[in-house]
């Protein structure tokens, strides 16, 4: 849910370019500056602009902002290594620390007034879920070629019947369960919050559940992120 005022749409304003009135513009133009197109290129841009300038300067003897990143870095490193490996934690890393950077910026950004969180909308999540979606199959087809099959046949010759149909729908299950988990529980944040500003103001009433938001985008990103790592480690280990 926008809140009653975005600040990118009285950017918009002035601009002159054309404001959306829903979650997606009827034209291509509008399409291009809705609210989860135009905040998420938002946290894009600040996701390279902070780190380029708290990290302009690196020294043998960090400082904060050096101390900062290195704990956020180094920690997501070791959590992956211990669920991949360090092979695989070395190879995905990119991929699952961007999600893990993006996701929380995204999450958060919503409970400033005037902001949105990108992830309240399902194209912005859903996006997200098909790469890792693909990404995982990938990897599978990368480590054991065709012999990736046997992750969907189960342990024994006659139960294939069985069990193949239920790990096809179980792996089509993820895309719903990820896109949706996140989007969801970042939307009814994103809803209480707009219907709390309306009522109280940006004041008092609505400090609750502002602390709650926090801790809901923080776990949200980590449940994003442990049930990527968790595919990818899947993958990647040979059929039992």
């Amino acid at each position: 849910m926008e809140h009653p005022i975005l600040f990118i749409s009285l950017l918009l304003e002035k601009l002159g370019l054309p404001v959306p009135h829903g979650l997606v513009g009827h034209t291509l133009l509008e399409k291009l500056v809705s609210p989860h197109m135009t905040y998420g290129l938002l946290v894009m841009l600040f996701l390279i602009i902070v780190p380029k300038l708290t990290l302009g300067n690196m020294t043998l003897v960090p400082g904060k902002a050096q101390n900062f990143w290195e704990v956020i870095i180094g920690g997501l490193e070791e959590f992956m290594a211990e669920n991949m490996g360090k092979e695989g934690a070395r190879m995905m890393f990119p991929m699952v620390a961007t999600f893990a950077l993006y996701i929380l910026v995204a999450n958060l950004i919503g409970l400033m007034p005037g902001f949105m969180s990108p992830t309240s909308n399902l194209n912005i999540t859903l996006g997200c879920t098909l790469i890792v979606f693909v990404t995982t199959h990938i990897l599978g087809l990368k480590y054991h070629g065709l012999g990736y099959i046997k992750h969907f046949l189960g342990p024994m010759p006659w139960l294939i019947p069985l069990m193949f149909p239920i790990e096809v729908v179980s792996h089509l299950a993820r895309i719903l369960s990820l896109s949706i988990r996140l989007f969801g529980n970042i939307m009814a944040k994103e809803t209480l919050l707009g219907i709390l500003f309306m009522l109280a103001g940006a004041y008092f009433a609505p400090l609750p559940i502002l602390v709650l938001g926090v801790l809901v985008s923080v776990v949200q990103a980590g449940v994003f992120v442990l049930l990527s790592v968790i595919y990818f480690s899947g993958a990647m280990e040979h059929a039992h």
